[in-house]
């Protein structure tokens, strides 16, 4: 039987403290209970690199630091600022640069977890503090068995909350060097509690989106490292040139708003992308098709559960799956390969806009199994480009030839 687990000795325990509300909250729950407690504030990305003048930026990692040390002082704890800027530079922006540069659609917030936050951080307050326990902010639970002798990442108790999809890549050996204070909490409840406690930041809004570019007008900030390269956007039903694009790095599978296109009485959405060719493919009608597939293929699993558990769960539990961190889990069948770390995932109904780049994520019932890159779809391959395009070439060359 599994069971929530909890440390009933009070040891020392290093805080990541962001500014926000949920690592605030965390840290006055660890305090009460005893631990203690040191805070360590991160910095990951100049928020006023390639700002325009003048502008605002609401994911300012200056306030956040502000913030993290109003709150530290609140509840009487030391806190410490660390830079990983060079890490985070190597390690999450240059690989998205490129997964962006070969047409896929990456999310560099589950490598900044895998890399950065359960790694570098990791490294660093071994090396600084040594602690018991490192604790984060994040709708999470680490659960154990009866010994104590297998952690697991179990989903938090506010499924709506729950980011253990962002924790798929972090490696399962530090679990028992883990603690999610806000595991057993909704998010109302954090609120509750801040203000209870008049934190400073009791009020202040979640982060959204990527934190790296904050409110700023994505086009322009990627213009600042990837050039742009005007091509065609082409209606994969009808073969014709609807429109241009200055850059299919823009762009990803299921996008209906930002398309650019002009006079059209039917919404159009991306169902697919030619990096070599520079097209951008588009379709009418949420439904169609080309938005749909049946099964896809997954790499670089990282699978959080020991193998023959896994094989338990394959052959006598209903295995589901995310394919973005908003979407509802559906049911799936995986088939693995003779490399473990790749599966073929098929859908027990068709899935809409399933994206090379993004993450497959698995779970049994409340346990995270792991997840992966997808790398293609049945209507996809590893670039983002759909298949069986013949048809659709011949239409177009021959418009050119006429």
């Amino acid at each position: 039987m599994l069971h929530s687990f909890s440390s009933t000795k009070k040891k020392s325990v290093v805080i990541a403290l962001s500014g926000g509300v949920d690592s605030a909250v965390s840290a006055y729950l660890l305090k009460e209970q005893g631990y203690q407690l040191t805070a360590v504030f991160m910095q990951n990305w100049d928020d006023y690199l390639n700002a325009s003048p003048n502008q605002e930026i609401i994911c300012s990692q200056g306030k956040d630091w502000q913030d993290a040390q109003q709150v530290a002082q609140q509840l009487n704890i030391p806190i410490c600022k660390v830079s990983f800027l060079q890490e985070y530079w190597n390690k999450v922006f240059l690989n998205f640069l490129q997964d962006l540069k070969q047409g896929l659609t990456p999310n560099p917030d589950i490598l900044c977890n895998s890399s950065i936050k359960f790694l570098a951080l990791v490294d660093y307050i071994q090396k600084h503090f040594n602690p018991d326990f490192l604790a984060t902010g994040h709708y999470a639970k680490i659960i154990t068995d009866e010994n104590q002798k297998k952690y697991y990442l179990g989903k938090a108790k506010d499924h709506n909350k729950d980011q253990t999809y962002f924790l798929c890549q972090i490696p399962q050996s530090i679990f028992p060097k883990l603690i999610f204070p806000l595991a057993e909490l909704t998010k109302p409840e954090v609120r509750q509690i801040a203000e209870k406690m008049k934190l400073v930041n009791a009020k202040k809004k979640d982060s959204t989106g990527i934190c790296f570019i904050g409110e700023r007008n994505f086009d322009k900030f990627l213009a600042n490292y990837l050039s742009p390269k005007e091509g065609n956007i082409i209606d994969i039903d009808s073969g014709k040139v609807k429109g241009k694009h200055h850059g299919n790095y823009y762009f990803t599978i299921g996008q209906r708003r930002g398309i650019g296109l002009q006079g059209e009485k039917e919404p159009y959405y991306v169902v697919g992308k030619d990096v070599k060719e520079n097209l951008i493919y588009i379709a009418k009608n949420w439904k169609n098709p080309w938005l749909y597939s049946s099964y896809c293929w997954v790499k670089n699993i990282n699978w959080l559960v020991e193998e023959k558990e896994l094989i338990n769960c394959l052959n006598s539990q209903i295995i589901t799956a995310k394919f973005r961190y908003r979407q509802p889990e559906v049911s799936v069948k995986l088939f693995r390969t003779e490399n473990k770390n790749e599966v073929k995932i098929k859908f027990e109904e068709e899935q809409r806009a399933i994206t090379p780049g993004q993450y497959a994520v698995f779970y049994c019932q409340n346990i995270c199994l792991g997840g992966g890159m997808i790398w293609t779809t049945e209507k996809l391959d590893n670039h983002g480009k759909p298949v069986n395009l013949q048809p659709i070439k011949n239409t177009i060359s021959e418009k050119t030839t006429n």
